[in-house]
């Protein structure tokens, strides 16, 4: 399987009203739920209204798009990484699944999936 690299740094917010989030990047997570509005971004598109930042995150996906009878993708990607002691933040959107790691785990994280088979690209 392949994994693509994205170079971005992001940040991941909660945050009041997405009326401050800027929604035109190449890439922007939303999350809303009856208790939280969650916005993962580029770091420096954090947004001024953001009650809460958590900055650092790097980020790859699984390249392609994963026909929704796949089982186990994340699940073995999370595996390997939890073997190395490395936490993950997956985004799953219609078409793939992302996972982010702190950035001073990203490139013990990228190692351990190449190790394992997984081939990587830079987007």
């Amino acid at each position: 399987m392949k994994l693509e690299i994205l170079t971005q740094s992001f940040s991941v917010c909660k945050i009041a009203t997405l009326t401050d989030a800027d929604l035109t990047g190449e890439f922007c997570f939303i999350a809303r739920t009856d208790e939280e509005i969650s916005l993962v971004c580029p770091s420096q598109a954090v947004p001024a209204n953001a009650l809460q930042v958590d900055e650092g995150w790097k980020a790859f996906r699984v390249q392609g798009v994963l026909d929704f009878s796949l089982i186990g993708i994340l699940a073995e990607i999370s595996g390997i990484l939890a073997k190395q002691k490395i936490s993950v933040f997956a985004i799953s959107t219609y078409n793939t699944d992302y996972i982010l790691t702190k950035a001073e785990s990203f490139e013990k994280a990228i190692t351990a999936l190449q190790e394992n088979g997984y081939e990587t690209t830079e987007l």
